[in-house]
Parts: C-alpha cells; sequence; structure tokens
C-alpha cells in the first residue's frame, strides 16, 4: 500500500528565528510609517507600546499552545480542539485574512523599493514580478524554503543594523515633541494608529503554521518563538525611535519606502548609503513575502485536510513534497487583492484578521486549560489565568481599533466569512446525507 504523503520534518529553533524575524521584518522597512498620517510621536509611540505588551503577553499563551498541538493548522487547529468545529473554522478563516492580505502588501512596498533604486521600472510591476517568482520559490520544498528564508532574515537585520548605524550621527531629541508640552493628546488618534502599530509584529505567530515541519517542537517551537518576539520588540523601538529623532514625522507617513526616504534626505541622492541600504532593504520584504507565502499556503493545506476547503489544497507534489496547489492558489488571492486595494487598506485588513484570531486563540487557551488539564504541555505559560484575561482586554482594545480604522472594510470581511461559512456547513450537511 502507499502512504499518504507527509510534510517533512526538518526544522530546529533557529530556522523559527528566522521564520519569526523573516515574516515580521518587513514591518520595520514599511507600513508602521502610516501610522503618523493621523497620530504624532507620543499617540503613536503610546499605540506601539500598546501592541508590544499585547504581543508579549499573547506570544507566552501561543507559545504553549503551539508546543502542546503541533499541527500546520496553528489557530485553526488548537480553536477546533477548544471550542468545537465551527470556531475551528472561522479562526482559520481569519488567519486566512491575515496571511493572504500581507503578501500583497509587502509586495507593494517592494515594488516601491525596487521603483526608489531604478526608476525607470513601474512599482506595480515589480511588486508583481517579485511576488511570482517568490511563489515559485516556495515550490522547491520545506528545508530550501527555511534555508533561504533564514539567510534573507540575517541579511535583513543586517540592513536595519546599518540604517541605524548611519543614523546616529544625525540623532537629535530636538526632533522629538516635549512630553510636557503635548498637553492635548488624542485618544482617537492613538485608536486608529493601532492598526499600523500591529504592522511591526504582524504574523509573528505563522511559525505555527510550520509546526508539523519541526523535528523537536516541544524543545524549538519555544525557543525558536520567544527568541523572535524578543527580536522583533527590540528592532521596532529602535527603529521608531532613531527614526523620528532625525525627520519630520510628518514627511513620511505616507511613502512606501520611508528608510531609504530618511537617508535620502540625510545623506543625499548622490550618496552611496541610501542605494546600498535600500539593496539590503529588499531582503528584508523578501523575507516577509516569502515567509508569509510559505505560512498561508500551509494554512490553506491544513484546513483542507480538516475538510474546511476543497481537497485538491491538501494534494502534495511527490518530490519535493510540497502543497502545490495551496501555494498558487493563495498567490492567486493575494496578486487579485494588490491590484484593487491600497497597502494601507491591505494592512489594516490584515490587522482585523490577526485581531480576531488572537482572541480566538485566547479563549481557546483558556477552554484549553479548564478542559484538558492533563494535556501534555511541554511549555506552560505565567501568570494562569491572570495573563490570558489581561490580553484579552488588550485584543479586544486592539480589534475595536481596526474596526473604527475600516468599519466598511470590516464589515465586508465577516460578510464573506459568513458565507463561507455557511456553505461550509451545508456542504458537511450534504456530505451526512449521502454517507
Amino acid at each position: 500500500m502507499n502512504e499518504t504523503p507527509k510534510l517533512h520534518k526538518a526544522l530546529h529553533s533557529v530556522h523559527l528565528w528566522g521564520m519569526a524575524v523573516g515574516l515580521v521584518i518587513s514591518g520595520d522597512y514599511f507600513g508602521w510609517n502610516f501610522g503618523w498620517s493621523n497620530a504624532n510621536f507620543w499617540e503613536f509611540g503610546i499605540s506601539i507600546v500598546w501592541i508590544a505588551i499585547f504581543y508579549v503577553m499573547f506570544a507566552l499563551c501561543f507559545t504553549e499552545l503551539a508546543a502542546s498541538i503541533p499541527q500546520a493548522g496553528g489557530p485553526s487547529a488548537y480553536a477546533k480542539r477548544a471550542l468545537g468545529d465551527t470556531f475551528g473554522f472561522f479562526t482559520g478563516y481569519l488567519v486566512l485574512v491575515e496571511f493572504l492580505l500581507a503578501p500583497p502588501a509587502i509586495a507593494s512596498a517592494l515594488g516601491g523599493y525596487i521603483h526608489f533604486l531604478f526608476p525607470i521600472i513601474p512599482s506595480l510591476y515589480a511588486g508583481v514580478g517579485m511576488f511570482l517568482l517568490l511563489l515559485l520559490m516556495n515550490l522547491t520544498g520545506i528545508k530550501q524554503t527555511a534555508r533561504f528564508e533564514l539567510f534573507v532574515t540575517f541579511i535583513a537585520v543586517i540592513g536595519l543594523l546599518l540604517y541605524l548605524g548611519l543614523l546616529v550621527p544625525h540623532l537629535s531629541l530636538d526632533q522629538i515633541p516635549n512630553w510636557k508640552n503635548e498637553t492635548n493628546i488624542s485618544f482617537s488618534a492613538v485608536f486608529t494608529s493601532i492598526p499600523f502599530a500591529i504592522w511591526f509584529f504582524l504574523a509573528v505567530e505563522g511559525v505555527a503554521l510550520a509546526a508539523e515541519e519541526v523535528k523537536n517542537p516541544a524543545k524549538d517551537i519555544p525557543k525558536g518563538y520567544i527568541a523572535g518576539i524578543i527580536t522583533l520588540l527590540c528592532l521596532a523601538g529602535m527603529i521608531y525611535g532613531f527614526t523620528a529623532s532625525v525627520t519630520n514625522t510628518k514627511d513620511i507617513a505616507n511613502i512606501e519606502y520611508p528608510l531609504s526616504y530618511v537617508l535620502n534626505s540625510l545623506y543625499g541622492s548622490e550618496s552611496i548609503w541610501p542605494i546600498l541600504f535600500t539593496f539590503i532593504g529588499l531582503f528584508g520584504l523578501v523575507a516577509s513575502l516569502f515567509g508569509i507565502i510559505l505560512g498561508n499556503s500551509r494554512l490553506l493545506y491544513a484546513m483542507s485536510k480538516e475538510g474546511y476547503l476543497p481537497n485538491y489544497l491538501s494534494q502534495l507534489t511527490k518530490g519535493s513534497v510540497v502543497p502545490q496547489n495551496a501555494v498558487i492558489s493563495g498567490g492567486v488571492v493575494g496578486i487579485f487583492c494588490m491590484l484593487f486595494l491600497n497597502t494601507a487598506e491591505l494592512i489594516t485588513i490584515s490587522a482585523l484578521g490577526a485581531c480576531g484570531m488572537y482572541l480566538l486563540c485566547l479563549v481557546s487557551y483558556l477552554f484549553l486549560r479548564k478542559r484538558e488539564p492533563n494535556l501534555d504541555r511541554p511549555y506552560k505559560a505565567p501568570l494562569y489565568p491572570i495573563l490570558p484575561f489581561i490580553a484579552m482586554g488588550f485584543g479586544i482594545f486592539a480589534f475595536g481599533s481596526v474596526f473604527y480604522a475600516e468599519p466598511k472594510l470590516t464589515i465586508g470581511v465577516f460578510f464573506v466569512g459568513i458565507v463561507l461559512g455557511i456553505g461550509y456547513r451545508l456542504n458537511q450537511f450534504r456530505n451526512k446525507s449521502i454517507n
């Protein structure tokens, strides 16, 4: 008898660190700066601190889930086990919203950076071209994919360190408004800038989507995931503070290549530094785009195996053992969205999916702790049950901010989810009737 092909177990903690940082690191290169379009330095800073605290709390709980239930479905698998089939479906749908909408946002910025280097190339064409190239590379197999992700992540981190080093001679606290003079901090501005603060950390939970391909999940997932969160916290804080210390925040609030713009304004267009940094910076965007394509393909694969999506999405290629149909289908959806939505909208919708999923994961965490106290938990989050309840409060606030920022898009996302959920239930009912 022929065995059903399974995903290869080839990943270690260093690969998971590379994935955790690589999935998110594009958020340091672009996207977060849109928060300055309607918030000042301190208002946006409050949003970032709020979200950073939330992600630390969420990461501690999520790591326990990922180490205890190492399945490629990640959040969908946790919700299904804790809350049942329907919640598993909607949790998976919210992760799909996040992981299918983030790649076109990153690809748009990638096209913008390429256009900065080579003005003759339109940014849209460059973005779509890179998207297609990375889709093809994701078809080569998990071992090669993880190695490439680790390589480009290292280069991307070096690029950010280069950027910070180039800013050091120009740092000036005079650029940052004095807190004592900021008597009119706007709650509305803090609230509406939260989706862009989330972009500093969005998709870090994608590490769990490769859980079935980890050699030692109990040991490697906690080490790789927590190390990734710490790295991202340090980078986000320095990028935000250093950038605000050398430029007018409003000047870069709506630019898709903010860091290159800052270096260009400091060193001049004739200097080698902006060009060199932009070239290295492409690796940061490639790392995130490449990693999230990997994540959404594994999620499509896992949801297909669970019966939430059509069976063809869980078919694996014989040689490289890759869910080819899932990779290609996710790419088609991403490119379609890239053509019809702008970057800020894509970021906001991705944040919406993420926030909804975070809340359902925390609920799943609480239910599993109560219903399955004897579940093998190689890692346990501290301060139970206080920590997950506080994290849920932070998460509800973040979810509300996304709804407030884009109410029409939020309603649209939920409408599509309800339609798909009804379709899934009808298909289940039909299959039971046949059997």
